[in-house]
């Protein structure tokens, strides 16, 4: 699939030359930018979908292409430079890039982690983290669930023991109907829709539980894109922000135009507009001090020593590290300014 695509643009760029003899190849071909996606589309996409369809792109000289989401990680097909950008969690730019991928991070979706541990409402045998040592754990099949639970339920004074069964999304109706005890999610998706159809959840945030705070998704590039096209990286992300500040402002048209742009994927609107409004009025987009799409250094420098402390970074070929990584080198934000 790479070498079709990356054999497909070099021919495209190679026939821009013949056809406007004036003008250098790259000039044409730098303005093509695709961006892969992490998932189907969602509400944590809503700034690249409305900033191509209010045109923002297209009026800074863009011509931005959203990829369908495939089974290929977004992180994979950007370091392998067959996309441009992509939606990464900082813990898989953290993985992939300590392991030797080309990415580097350089728009933060959200400001403040969206992910918590969840469990269903009502039980009595849960009222906090140590209660879930012995219990049955959802999970989605990474070594970083496990290295977070186990942390979670320590730092409470548990021993950070339990059972994992690998369930992918169907995680949240073994939780519902109580074949296993308790899962991840993120609430400004699942745990918006199980308010919408009234399930009741307990839950317990991350970082009330000794794990640093994070920016869950980022939007991420490589180093030789960026290098080769800072001012076309530059001017993406500039109009990407333009999208998430349009939708923080203008949230019901951002509902259509998102909706509009994934009518086979999207048919709830209900959800849609409540995910977009539990990510704008919990601060999730905007930070309490107006901050949108930048990265923060000292929250990027915690969640990497915090997974370097876990022991889920590895060098490339699963070697231990001798030391911890310079996360500086991880994301960028010089492109936003």
């Amino acid at each position: 699939m790479s070498q079709l695509l990356l054999s497909r643009r070099a021919t495209l760029a190679a026939l821009a030359a013949l056809a406007v003899p004036a003008l250098p190849a790259r000039s044409q071909a730098a303005s093509k930018v695709t961006v892969a996606l992490d998932w189907t589309p969602n509400t944590n996409h809503i700034g690249l979908f409305v900033a191509r369809d209010k045109g923002f792109y297209k009026d800074a000289g863009l011509d931005v292409e959203i990829l369908p989401y495939t089974d290929t990680s977004a992180g994979t097909l950007v370091a392998n430079h067959v996309a441009d950008f992509g939606i990464l969690g900082s813990i898989a730019l953290l993985t992939q890039r300590t392991a030797g991928a080309d990415l580097v991070g350089t728009y933060a979706i959200v400001q403040t982690e969206t992910g918590r541990l969840v469990f269903k409402g009502g039980r009595s045998d849960i009222t906090r983290p140590k209660d879930l040592d012995g219990k049955t754990y959802g999970g989605f099949g990474s070594a970083w669930e496990n290295a977070l639970i186990s942390s979670i339920i320590r730092h409470d004074g548990g021993k950070g023991e339990f059972e994992t069964i690998t369930l992918g999304t169907s995680a949240y109706q073994a939780l519902e109907n109580g074949a296993v005890d308790f899962t991840l999610e993120v609430y400004t998706w699942e745990g918006v829709k199980a308010e919408l159809e009234g399930l009741k959840q307990g839950a317990f945030r991350y970082a009330d539980f000794g794990v640093p705070d994070e920016h869950t998704a980022l939007i991420g590039s490589s180093r030789k894109f960026l290098d080769e096209n800072p001012k076309e990286a530059a001017t993406f992300l500039q109009a990407t922000r333009k999208g998430y500040r349009f939708a923080i402002e203008n949230p019901d048209e951002a509902t259509d135009l998102l909706i509009s742009a994934n009518k086979d994927a999207l048919t709830d609107r209900a959800l849609i507009r409540a995910s977009l409004k539990a990510l704008i009025e919990g601060k999730y987009l905007e930070s309490a001090e107006g901050a949108i799409g930048t990265i923060d250094p000292s929250k990027f420098e915690a969640i990497g020593a915090y997974a370097y402390k876990a022991g889920i970074l590895k060098a490339a070929g699963g070697k231990p590290l001798e030391a911890k990584p310079d996360f500086t080198s991880y994301y960028a934000n010089d492109f936003l300014k």
